[in-house]
């Protein structure tokens, strides 16, 4: 293996990637050479992402959609795989305030391994502090952290001969994905698109779906403006799609309206035609109750609330605490609860004393001891 390929090999072994991680491996000796400076103290003098140890990625344009949301273009760093499935979704980190915060959001982008960009579409939510600062408030050229691209809701290759995509609100992006992947590979099977957004200005994308109708005799779409004329309902498929029951079916949207189109595939007997997509449940709902975090071979403690990860609260207090996506994936940032309980943010489930969590998606249920 080159130089070059070893250095842009992905620093993070992806799930169910069959990738050898030997370059992990050798970077973890040349670390180990360096110590106490890493390779990514020197890496970061020359550009900010080059990066061994972590995904790092540059906005390089913030591009106004609608109101109140903006796709972020980004160009990743080293070790970024582009060879992604078009659905899947990505996770984001930047520093605001003096920390950094988390999120994930749907790649919709077509995987472009030739320009090397990615873009995500945020939308910006009112009670979401990042949401809101990345579509009204983040510059181009900040650096970012990244994770690598994952998510079961994703297009196979090649696309099934029916598709029926049912969208609302941000539930869009990941459809936008596998739309721009179908239109550049000139593979845009019979494809029916029904959306629902609140008005006419609130549709993102609105533009570039129209020209794909024009285009595309295959592509027909339907876009139900809510506020004017009502929710979508399902019984109205039957008009809109006569054949939706033998199409293979991705939707993404809020949860009462996936809750509904789950019940009627399965009333229908074709559930195994259902592709659904849960956006993740905010992890302050998930939160455990907080409490004294106590890191034992540093000997640091720091007072923690049930919403901020382990992985943050020893990164705060300056413990060198050991991460890789950031995401619950790679589990490089396994290490042991020596006392007290921590919480799982995905799940809510519980963690005791002698078990080994990933400090990146756990936070402190009550006060709690880290063996690192």
């Amino acid at each position: 293996m080159g130089l070059k390929s070893w250095i842009e090999t992905p620093a993070v072994k992806a799930a169910g990637s069959n990738r050898s991680t030997m370059a992990n491996l050798v970077r973890g000796a040349v670390t180990r050479l360096t110590t106490p400076l890493l390779p990514d103290d020197y890496l970061q003098l020359v550009n900010p992402l080059w990066s061994a140890r972590e995904l790092r990625g540059r906005i390089v344009e913030v591009r106004t959609e609608t109101a109140d949301s903006a796709t972020l273009v980004i160009k990743p760093g080293w070790g970024f795989d582009f060879d992604y499935q078009p659905g899947q979704y990505v996770g984001i980190g930047i520093h605001v305030d003096g920390r950094w915060h988390w999120r994930s959001y749907s790649l919709t982008s077509a995987p472009n391994v030739d320009h090397k960009l990615i873009s995500v579409t945020v939308k910006a939510m009112p009670e979401g502090f990042l949401s809101s600062h990345l579509v009204t408030g983040v510059p181009s050229g900040t650096i970012v952290r990244l994770a690598a691209p994952t998510g079961n809701f994703a297009l196979p290759e090649p696309p099934p001969e029916k598709i029926l995509f049912l969208t609302a609100g941000s539930g869009i992006t990941p459809v936008m994905s596998m739309l721009r992947t179908m239109n550049r590979r000139g593979d845009l099977p019979d494809v029916v698109h029904v959306h629902s957004a609140p008005t006419e200005d609130a549709v993102m994308f609105a533009e570039e779906l129209a020209a794909l109708s024009e285009t595309h005799g295959s592509f027909q779409r339907h876009v139900q403006h809510t506020r004017s004329q009502g929710k979508f309902a399902l019984s109205s498929l039957d008009e809109v799609c006569p054949d939706w029951r033998e199409r293979q079916t991705w939707a993404c949207g809020p949860l009462a309206m996936l809750d509904e189109i789950e019940k009627t595939w399965d009333r229908e007997g074709i559930a195994s035609r259902l592709h659904l997509e849960r956006f993740a449940v905010s992890r302050a709902d998930l939160s455990g109750e907080g409490g004294t975090v106590t890191f034992a071979k540093s000997g640091k403690q720091a007072d923690a609330d049930g919403a901020t990860t382990l992985l943050e609260v020893g990164e705060k207090v300056g413990v060198q605490m050991p991460f890789g996506c950031r995401m619950g994936i790679c589990q490089t940032c396994v290490v042991p609860l020596a006392s007290g309980h921590a919480v799982d943010l995905r799940n809510g489930k519980e963690h005791s004393e002698g078990e080994r969590i990933q400090t990146c998606i756990s936070a402190a249920a009550g006060d709690c001891t880290l063996e690192v």
